[in-house]
């Protein structure tokens, strides 16, 4: 139930809160995808679960937009 309550706070947020939340994951993923290049990434499966948390804050973004129309 972890991952509805985070989806919970993504649509409580505004659509810059979500922007900024959006650029700060694909920042993490850019830098896990360098560590994990480097070798220096312990946690492999933390890769998959940013990509996911992405896609849901791109998710919500949508919704919000078609909801404002």
């Amino acid at each position: 139930m972890k991952i509805n309550k985070y989806v919970e706070d993504l649509k409580a947020k505004s659509a810059a809160e979500l922007n900024e939340e959006l650029v700060a994951a694909k920042k993490e993923l850019f830098n896990l995808r360098f560590q994990n290049a480097t070798n220096q990434l312990d946690n492999t499966s933390r890769i998959k679960e940013v990509r996911k948390n992405i896609a849901r804050i791109q998710t919500v973004i949508t919704e919000k937009a078609n909801a404002a129309e």
